[in-house]
């Protein structure tokens, strides 16, 4: 039993310490506005009788020296007049000051007297008299004005004239200091009191408390086990104050909870067996609805739990409320539930009020029902816990009988089980999602969740295989949106993604049900149309075209962005019959609608189709073979210094690996530039040679050749950005060339693809300049670093006055132009030393160095390649 609190008077504590502190601030702040006051006062008091006495001795000054003057006097009566008044006034704050007029010093003279200042020179103006205070200092200026009998003597003056200025000088700071200094020595020793008194009341009021407090804690520090609960009694404390006195009510409440929940041995070891069931595996994993159904089968053996239910966030105020049962329940308990569960989930901070909650039932036990329950009888216990990665926000809840919940005791057991349930359905739950997003995204492309170069390929050769059984045509497309890498480039990325999924969008819309989208890469799509002969898949196409032209999206600069697109087809059986020789075709005349315009449909004609085969034929099948396997070998050909005799650059140059024989590009770059595959071909080669240089240690300047595709590729040179940063290479230490014969004929096109380069931080040079028509042009539009003469024109220049002439030309404008110049086919020295003399900066030939695939400079040494040739 507890002791009776003893009967004591109680007092209120927090009304008699309000009572105490509003007196106190009250008489502080009366006190404090009667110091400010009475100070105010004293200092204007003292200010006012300070001008009352200037102007006494200025007005006894000046009847004085009036009547003195009246008599007439001399410059020695004068000065021992002056000294008189100092005299009189040396031990005094006061000092007189006189200001001769120019009127009379123009009769009489100059004499001695202070420097005029501003007031001074007020008073000779206006002959007012004026008390100014300045920096506690009190001026009082008296001008002297000239009366009728004054004229005599002063015969260019008149009547009322200022003749001089009487200036009174006070100091009026000590005095005022002073005062001040006494008022405050008088408001600290009231303050002072004040506080003393107020420590005096406190430690009247808290005493109480403090003898309070050491009871108290003398009974807790005996509290070191559960049993010692049973010796707590806070009753017989009295701390005389009502407020304190319910805090110790209080926590005697709290004991007695604490003795109630207090939970034994044996109930813990049943919660422990259960928990080692809490293990995650694969099948948990898998088969996760299954593993909480039987999660909820144990915890009824000690707990009468009817269900439990978890959220899961599945999109963007998308929700999955799964519902377990441990029994089959009665359709009206099953929407009884569903209701308070969604009810408690809408009201939670963490999700949303209108989010759209999908809810699906499962049933632990479907041979047993489960018994009718009301609203009333069903409560939810429920925590909640979000997670950040996958973002997933779940709600564990489990619903018991009303009855079990009122146990202390169980309720305890159900808070932990409960704690522990959210974390491993979470987790679960969270690797199942993540598992399957795995699975998703390994077949779809992340922007525009259409399917990925992967499957397409995989769905193509099912396609053909699906028509060769039925015997029906099919069509593959390969579309292509016109001037992506412009709306990048003036929007931004985040509007170009978003665009990229508006388009993606569209084409979706536009087509079948039955045909496969796929986004092959960057800002291209491939299409599989089952059962489609050419002619409908030219009317689909036209289709498209028609809904992409109709598309329009507003830009961050408030202007409406359109999109064209370019469509190429192929027909099964018609076009080909494997799935490369299709996409082929395809690929093929969708570059040709681009090099024709753009915003165009091409379906080949058996001529077209023969001379892409033909071109093709087995060097085709190679290169496809060799680009999916990526047996691209990096070869790099030393380029030499004329002034200093050392290679610190090399161009690089593709090989490809057939067996153990390595195929040079000659053989192979024009197919490939006809195939559409050559930029593809060059992103491996790249990224092989990065790999090299990064490895190597090599910090020369590495050339790469350019085909003309790469110029209408709109991401190629972001590729490339993204591969030199990749492999820690710095752009400045690439330069890029194009052939100047092989280069596209719109000057536009070049002009941009140029200008974005540079900007990326990589160097341009022209190649086999002099073989055009447009070479001095080049020159004058673009920013070009390098040139290299074509090589016929070096091969002969030794034996042929004219191609030396047209060298040392080409050598003497790009020297004007601070464009540096490489001489291409130097094969013996007599050639290097033509060069050298003409003063070209390179020299790049089988004298200078045969091409191979190492050593760069700073690599370890490799033996001597099997096949030089370029």
């Amino acid at each position: 039993m507890s002791a009776e609190r003893p009967a004591s008077p109680r007092r209120a504590l927090r009304l008699r310490l309000f009572i105490i502190t509003a007196i106190m601030g009250v008489a502080l702040l009366v006190f404090l506005a009667v110091h400010i006051t009475s100070t105010l006062i004293y200092e204007r008091t003292m200010t006012r009788q300070a001008e009352q006495t200037a102007s006494g001795i200025a007005h006894q000054t000046f009847a004085s020296m009036f009547q003195i003057m009246r008599e007439g006097w001399t410059r020695e009566q004068l000065e021992a007049f002056s000294a008189g008044i100092e005299e009189s006034l040396a031990d005094t704050p006061l000092r007189l000051d006189f200001y001769r007029g120019e009127k009379v010093a123009a009769l009489y003279g100059e004499v001695e007297q202070p420097t005029w200042h501003e007031r001074i020179e007020h008073a000779f103006e206006t002959g007012a008299i004026e008390s100014r205070e300045d920096n506690g200092e009190l001026h009082y200026t008296f001008p002297l004005r000239a009366r009728n009998e004054c004229l005599s003597c002063h015969g260019n003056t008149s009547t009322g004239d200022v003749l001089g200025v009487l200036e009174v000088r006070q100091d009026l700071g000590t005095a005022i200091s002073e005062a001040r200094n006494q008022q405050v020595w008088t408001f600290l020793g009231t303050g002072l009191g004040t506080l003393l008194l107020g420590s005096l009341i406190a430690a009247w009021a808290t005493a109480p408390i403090t003898r309070s407090v050491r009871r108290f804690q003398d009974q807790v520090t005996r509290v070191n086990a559960i049993k010692d609960l049973n010796h707590v009694e806070t009753q017989a404390i009295d701390t005389g104050f009502v407020e304190l006195n319910q805090v110790v009510d209080q926590v005697d409440d709290l004991v007695r909870k604490l003795r109630s929940v207090a939970v034994d041995k044996d109930i813990l070891e049943f919660e422990l067996k259960l928990l080692d069931k809490f293990i995650i595996t694969s099948d948990v994993v898998r088969d996760w609805r299954e593993y909480i159904g039987v999660l909820l089968t144990e915890i009824n053996t000690i707990i009468d739990a009817y269900t439990l239910f978890t959220l899961f966030k599945a999109n963007d105020d998308v929700y999955e409320l799964e519902i377990f049962w441990r029994a089959e329940p009665s359709e009206a308990t099953r929407r009884t539930v569903e209701r308070l569960a969604t009810h408690r989930i809408r009201t939670a901070e963490e999700f949303a009020r209108d989010a759209n909650i999908t809810v699906r039932h499962n049933v632990a036990d479907p041979s047993r029902h489960l018994m009718e329950l009301s609203p009333r009888q069903i409560e939810l216990a429920t925590k909640s816990l979000v997670l950040d990665t996958p973002r997933i926000g779940g709600v564990v809840g489990i619903g018991v009988q009303s009855e079990l919940v009122r146990d202390p005791v169980r309720h305890v057991v159900i808070e932990s089980i409960l704690s522990t349930l959210l974390n491993l359905v979470g987790s679960v739950k969270a690797i199942y999602k993540y598992t399957q997003d795995l699975e998703y995204y390994a077949t779809r492309d992340p922007l525009t969740n259409l399917y990925n170069q992967r499957v397409f390929w995989e769905l193509l050769n099912y396609e053909i295989k699906r028509a060769e059984g039925h015997g029906y045509p099919f069509a593959v497309m390969v579309v292509d949106l016109d001037n992506f890498k412009t709306i990048n480039d003036r929007y931004g990325h985040a509007f170009g993604d978003r665009f990229l999924q508006a388009y993606a969008n569209t084409i979706q819309d536009a087509i079948r049900n039955e045909d496969i989208l796929a986004r092959y890469g960057g800002d291209e799509f491939a299409l599989i149309l089952p059962e489609t002969d050419q002619q409908s898949a030219w009317q689909l196409a036209a289709h498209m075209a028609e809904a992409t032209d109709g598309l329009s999206l507003p830009a961050p600069d408030g202007s409406r962005v359109k999109a064209t697109t370019c469509i190429g087809i192929a027909a099964y059986p018609r076009h080909g019959k494997d799935t490369r020789d299709l996409f082929l075709v395809a690929d093929n005349m969708m570059y040709k609608a681009k090099r024709e315009g753009k915003n165009a449909v091409c379906v080949p004609s058996d001529e077209e189709v023969a001379a892409v085969f033909r071109e093709a034929g087995e060097t085709g099948i190679m290169i496809m073979e060799a680009l999916e396997d990526r047996r691209i070998v990096p070869y790099f050909q030393p380029i030499m210094d004329t002034a200093t005799g050392e290679a610190h650059i090399h161009e690089l140059l593709m090989r490809i690996r057939v067996g153990d024989e390595l195929i040079p590009a000659g053989q192979f770059v024009e197919v490939a530039e006809t195939m559409g595959v050559m930029h593809q071909l060059d992103y491996v080669l790249i990224e092989q040679a990065f790999i090299e240089v990064s490895r190597s240690g090599y910090t020369g300047l590495l050339f790469i050749n350019l085909s003309p595709r790469a110029l209408i590729i709109g991401e190629f040179i972001g590729k490339v950005r993204q591969l030199a940063r990749d492999h820690g290479i710095d752009p400045a230490k690439v330069v890029f060339e194009i052939t100047e014969r092989d280069t596209v004929k719109n000057m536009a096109v070049l002009e941009q693809f140029v200008l974005d380069l540079k900007q990326q931080g990589f160097q341009f040079a022209v190649d086999d300049f002099g073989s055009g028509f447009s070479s001095f042009h080049y020159l004058k539009r673009f920013p070009i670093d390098f040139v290299k003469i074509e090589g016929d024109f070096v091969r002969n220049m030794v034996h042929d006055p004219r191609d030396q002439a047209f060298v040392r030309s080409i050598a003497a404008l790009a020297r004007d132009l601070n464009v540096r110049t490489i001489a291409e086919f130097v094969e013996d020295a007599e050639i290097l030393d033509a060069v050298k003399s003409i003063g070209i900066h390179y020299a790049q030939g089988f004298h200078v160095g045969h091409p191979g695939p190492g050593p760069l400079p700073g690599s370890p040494p490799t033996p001597a390649p099997d096949n030089p040739n370029d």
